[in-house]
């Protein structure tokens, strides 16, 4: 802003911080209309400035880089964090410049020139800055303007009252959709069984987004170390924005006498793996759980992800030889079901995508983000080489479909709509005789060379055609879908039958559960 001296004349640029603590749309007293903080200091200017003329006023924000960049001679981690978290609530590089649109030239450049940033750091925006805030407003109780509640299904084979998981995996693997299936009913109620359940010896699992809440998967951990079971967590500490978050579940784990690994320090470990072992007449069993998205009972019912319940005793024996390796006490092993970056799932994918690059080949990948380049490469010379490939991308894209000689048979496509695509599906040749995988990763640098990602092969051809289906909805989609065209701009699908992915997904999972209710 622009003030001046109603004495000298002379003229200022003042600045207003904003502290995090206050709300970013302030509610009237009728709670029911809603005004942007920034309004509402701008018409208090005079109090914070007497004896000043305010001449102009604008917001802006500055976002400031969010890498955690620890020494690899670390010894505390724990530590080394909670240090870095200070310097960079104090000394975080600015690395985006958001102003209004009528900020005018002279004071944009005074910002660029004190932030130094570049011109092309800086987003105009007409509108208001920073909707995150609109959560608070979505808060209000009105029913009317929101979707129709949903309440996550159960898998029939865990509908009982009394569901004993370790039974209903003896008959094979239990696949869960999210937020389609129930999170608390399955990924949380598996967690909580086996807590409780005094033939269980250890309980090892992956934590990445804890969500900041201590109720559900951490409790449950909590409580089987109490009752004396050896339960492992790997906490990562470097998972963006929830740093302090995890700090905190971490002191709280490490209270109860959880054994709490805090992964390696040039990696981010990524996956989303839970195992447990239990004592059976037969001898050791293990049990495992690997899926896509966070153990977070609170994103599960706005995220889309997808899992594997199993009892599989080569998948139980692969998460047993990674947790040894991510613990410290072995080298990464040649898993049997999993594929593990960053030191295999690069070479997987660029084989299953060779392994497509011929007349009739079929690639069909749904993800976060699209950005390797060498990946990229690989897609377009098994599109020149014949292959039709669907990529459904939530985020970012840099692959070019259809480009005359490059991209001829790629097709890309974003749904967004209610809940954000979250899962990552993978499918190499035809539906039914095809190689699938899921999991953590996308197809990005960081998750392919820089973190500890797991994808799992799926066998199981009852989960394969479960996988057919959700890709078959997300391709079919005409009311969410949008599509990338050759010059890199997206453009809406337009609507001819009317479907719409995640009504479609939610009539089949009743569908599924009907007989049940």
């Amino acid at each position: 802003m622009a003030v001046r001296n109603a004495s000298t004349g002379e003229e200022r640029f003042a600045r207003v911080k904003v502290p995090p603590v206050l709300p970013r749309f302030v509610a009237m007293p009728d709670g029911e209309r809603f005004v942007p903080l920034e309004q509402v200091i701008a018409a208090h200017l005079g109090s914070l400035f007497p004896g000043m003329e305010i001449l102009t006023h604008h917001p802006f924000r500055v976002t400031r880089d969010a890498d955690i960049e620890l020494s690899d001679e670390s010894e505390d981690l724990l530590a080394a964090m909670e240090s870095v978290l200070r310097q960079r609530s104090r000394f975080g590089l600015e690395i985006r410049l958001e102003v209004d649109a009528t900020m005018p030239s002279p004071v944009l450049e005074l910002l660029c020139r004190e932030l130094e940033l570049s011109a092309s750091d800086v987003y105009v925006i007409d509108g208001p800055l920073d909707l995150g805030g609109l959560w608070d407003i979505y808060a209000l109780l009105r029913p009317e303007l929101k979707y129709a509640s949903w309440a996550g299904r159960t898998p029939p084979r865990l509908a009982a009252e009394d569901a004993d998981f370790f039974r209903a995996l003896h008959a094979g693997d239990i696949f869960v959709h999210h937020p389609y299936d129930s999170f608390a009913n399955t990924v949380e109620a598996f967690t909580a069984q086996a807590a409780a359940d005094p033939n269980v010896l250890a309980i090892k699992q992956t934590l990445y987004r804890t969500g900041g809440d201590e109720e559900g998967i951490v409790r449950s951990l909590v409580k089987a170390a109490q009752d004396g079971k050896q339960v492992v967590a790997l906490v990562e500490l470097k998972a963006r924005f929830d740093e302090q978050a995890n700090i905190e579940r971490a002191r709280i784990l490490e209270e109860a006498g959880v054994h709490v690994v805090y992964g390696f320090v040039g990696l981010k470990t990524h996956g989303k793996t839970l195992l447990v072992v239990r004592q059976e007449p037969d001898g050791l069993r293990r049990y495992c759980h690997l899926g896509t998205g966070n153990y977070n009972p609170k994103t599960a019912t706005t995220y889309e992800d997808v899992g594997v319940l199993s009892a599989d005793p080569e998948l139980g024996a692969d998460l047993t030889e990674l947790f040894n390796h991510l613990t410290g006490y072995s080298h990464q092993a040649d898993y049997r079901r999993i594929i593990v970056a960053p030191t295999q799932l690069r070479p997987a994918f660029n084989d299953l995508i060779a392994g497509q690059a011929h007349p009739g080949g079929r690639i069909t990948m749904k993800m976060n983000s699209l950005v390797d380049q060498a990946t990229i490469d690989a897609l377009y010379a098994a599109s020149t080489a014949g292959a039709e490939i669907d990529l459904v991308v939530r985020g970012i894209c840099c692959a070019r479909p259809g480009l005359r000689g490059v991209s001829e048979r790629i097709r890309v496509r974003s749904i967004l709509g209610r809940y954000l695509e979250h899962s990552r599906i993978f499918r190499f040749g035809e539906p039914g005789a095809a190689v699938y995988l899921i999991g953590s990763a996308d197809l990005m640098p960081r998750n392919l060379d820089r973190r500890v990602e797991v994808a799992l092969r799926i066998t199981d051809p009852r989960i394969q055609s479960r996988l057919d289906e959700i890709l078959a909805v997300n391709l079919a989609d005409d009311v969410l879908a949008w599509t990338l065209a050759p010059d890199g701009i997206w453009n809406k699908a337009p609507t001819v039958e009317g479907t719409d992915t995640h009504a479609r997904l939610q009539e089949l999972a009743l569908a599924r559960t009907a007989s049940v209710d």
